[in-house]
């Protein structure tokens, strides 16, 4: 069995996982989803990776981190704090200190354009203005109903972390994956791949869909997390 620790990105909570959960669950696993501070313009990727580890505190066996998104830049850092045995980015941004050097040839675009044009920006911090603007860069296959659901829960995020110099630098030695969404609007599928093969040294599990697959197809996910444990 193991413990996964699920890392939200940005602008969401821990409840985002609720369908994935069970998913683990019933696949033999478990599962913690912490909440970070997104709104709190003080915090730092420290704090956010300290929530992470008290969260897997006292927890045996194999812990496989999953950072969607922007959590995707804390999973190392918990990593430099507890034992891991793996670490899965999925729809993930990717801090520095990869296991391979930043290739000379020039690196893909990250985001589609305009993906995150709707944003009202605040200072130090910003949040999406409708589920409309939402939905159209996250969550593009999502059931209105989940729609309904998620946008009420959505939180300003701060921005102020990327001021700070990241705080690892060489990544601890762990497994690492990438899971990637062929339609991503978010993040650009095209980037993902890149970025596995030039930087994290794998080749990515691709799933159909957008960028949030832990709400539009939980099951597929699940099965991709758990494949070879």
């Amino acid at each position: 069995m193991a413990t996964f620790g699920l890392v939200h990105g940005a602008w969401h909570g821990g409840w985002c996982w609720d369908k994935l959960v069970p998913e683990l669950e019933a696949r033999g696993h478990r599962a913690v989803a912490p909440d970070l501070p997104c709104e709190d313009l003080g915090a730092s990727w420290e704090d956010y990776a300290g929530i992470v580890a008290d969260a897997l505190d006292g927890t045996d066996g194999d812990v496989v981190l999953v950072g969607h998104s922007m959590g995707g830049i804390t999973l190392p850092v918990v990593a430099a704090m507890r034992p891991v045995r793996r670490m899965v980015f999925l729809c993930a941004l990717i801090p520095p200190g990869t296991p391979l050097p930043q290739p000379e040839e020039r690196e893909p675009e990250t985001h589609p354009a305009g993906a995150f044009d709707a944003l009202v920006q605040h200072p130090g911090s910003h949040e999406w203005p409708t589920a409309e603007a939402a939905t159209a860069t996250m969550y593009q296959d999502c059931s209105p109903e989940e729609i309904a659901a998620i946008f009420p829960r959505l939180r300003r995020q701060s921005t102020r972390m990327w001021d700070a110099p990241y705080p690892v630098g060489r990544w601890p030695d762990t497994e690492i994956e990438s899971i990637l969404c062929t339609d991503d609007r978010a993040i650009r599928a095209d980037w993902s791949r890149w970025v596995a093969n030039r930087r994290l040294g794998v080749a990515p599990i691709e799933l159909p869909g957008g960028h949030s697959p832990f709400v539009a197809r939980p099951a597929d996910l699940a099965d991709a997390l758990v494949r070879d444990l």
